[in-house]
């Protein structure tokens, strides 16, 4: 019996975990995932209008991937076969294959093959789909929490589209949550349950956008809690730290103590502390505070108060802001931890805000100066009669690549406002400057 069939035996069913139970049944019961089966898109069509192709869904634990495969199971006139790749075979697979191949010149009908873990075969069991899947004895839908193009073979892929499932939003579990406590049929509406909007929130974001976590952790709670005098089951934020297996913390994202610590992390990078920055951000981590948000702090970190001092730390971190937008949690605390050590230990300079600030500053005080007419645009004809770009002077022609000449605006032509450090690259930068630029201006 394979995860379908045992879906659909009612007795089992019965006894089936809380997650299990509330799988949506069809496209429109669905939550989430909407930039892939959202009305009009692509996917919804074609599970729609029973016109599949072959398609590889991957995304991280408890965003929809088996859930999808079994609403297409259920509303597709196509025979429909599932296996793990976790327990089956060249076996299953060639039973499977064999099965397709009646069907098809019995009685005309094609076949879905649903895998699960899809990447845990290996090459010459994917291999061993190819033909089948490219001459349509079988539609293929794989599903994996791995990058395919790392894991699943490159000519499989390319008989296949690719669809990502994000990790659920907050509002998003918020939905299955009350669905479930709410359905009498398949969830918990039998009991008199009262879940607190408090812990509906802490559940929603230490779920990690896993809708499995987050129902098993309200199902736990309905069925081990002992109901008030009443008989009523009240899950609190208590109760729901405990079926979470999260310990509460003094953390409101929306409150004082969000910017309590964002500050002290980015105060911590600033003073050079890389044990305190880790920790600040341990703690948000834990917390389930956005990985996104904590990202982006750390490139701002790395221009405001590092700086050209260390021009490789904004590279660590914007690549720090990509890698964990494409893995996700819990591994993107590994590359934010990675990234706000290296922005904390490197040498610091605050020159380059510095030098913003003096310029708007400049830019208010004077307004919109005369820009020097050799320095003005000549790509077109008539320049030379206006006086664009005559007498400018192409420092690649002299020596050493520079040449002196008043870029700025005549009545600010004396002005600094960039004053490098002398710590980092900046000390090199600063001493080019004086060699070239400073020296030549105070001469």
């Amino acid at each position: 019996m394979d995860i379908f069939d045992y879906m659909k035996d009612k007795e089992l069913k019965k006894e089936a975990p809380l997650a299990s139970r509330m799988r949506p049944r069809t496209l429109d019961e669905i939550v989430g995932q909407q930039h892939i089966i959202g009305k009009g898109k692509l996917l919804y069509r074609a599970i729609k209008a029973d016109k599949l192709s072959s398609i590889i869904l991957f995304g991280p634990p408890g965003t929809g991937k088996t859930t999808l495969a079994q609403v297409i199971a259920d509303t597709s006139k196509s025979d429909f076969i599932s296996i793990s790749a976790v327990a089956a075979g060249k076996k299953d697979m060639e039973d499977a294959v064999k099965q397709a191949k009646d069907s098809l010149g019995m009685y005309g009908r094609k076949t879905i093959l649903f895998i699960d873990e899809i990447h845990r075969f290996n090459k010459s069991q994917q291999d061993f789909l190819l033909p089948y899947v490219e001459d349509g004895t079988i539609i293929l839908i794989g599903a994996t929490t791995e990058n395919p193009y790392f894991e699943v073979n490159r000519a499989l892929i390319s008989r296949s589209s690719i669809f990502e499932l994000n990790s659920l939003g907050k509002e998003d579990i918020r939905t299955l949550l009350n669905r479930a406590v709410t359905d009498k049929e398949r969830g918990l509406g039998a009991f008199n349950i009262k879940v607190t909007e408090e812990a509906l929130d802490f559940l929603s974001d230490m779920s990690g956008g896993d809708a499995r976590k987050a129902l098993n952790a309200i199902e736990l709670a309905a069925t081990t809690t002992e109901p008030d005098k009443k008989g009523v089951i009240n899950i609190d934020i208590d109760v729901a730290s405990d079926c979470i297996q999260k310990r509460i913390i003094g953390y409101d994202k929306d409150g004082d103590n969000h910017y309590d610590i964002i500050s002290a992390f980015i105060k911590s990078m600033r003073g050079s502390d890389p044990d305190a920055a880790v920790y600040y951000l341990a703690r948000m981590l834990y917390a389930g505070e956005d990985i996104r948000f904590i990202a982006r702090r750390i490139m701002i970190c790395a221009s405001e108060d590092v700086g050209n001092a260390d021009p490789n730390a904004l590279n660590v971190s914007v690549s720090a802001c990509l890698a964990v937008e494409r893995i996700g949690m819990p591994e993107a605390g590994i590359i934010l931890s990675q990234a706000a050590a290296y922005v904390a230990s490197a040498p610091k300079s605050n020159a380059a805000v510095n030098a913003r600030d003096s310029a708007s500053l400049a830019v208010t005080e004077y307004g919109q100066l005369d820009i020097p007419p050799y320095l003005r645009d000549s790509h077109y004809s008539g320049h030379i009669e206006l006086g664009r770009g005559i007498g400018y002077k192409y420092p690649h022609n002299y020596p050493g690549h520079h040449i002196t000449q008043q870029y700025l605006p005549d009545d600010i032509k004396n002005e600094r406002f960039y004053e490098p450090g002398e710590l980092g690259y900046e000390e090199k930068i600063r001493e080019y400057l004086n060699k070239t630029k400073y020296k030549k201006t105070e001469e």
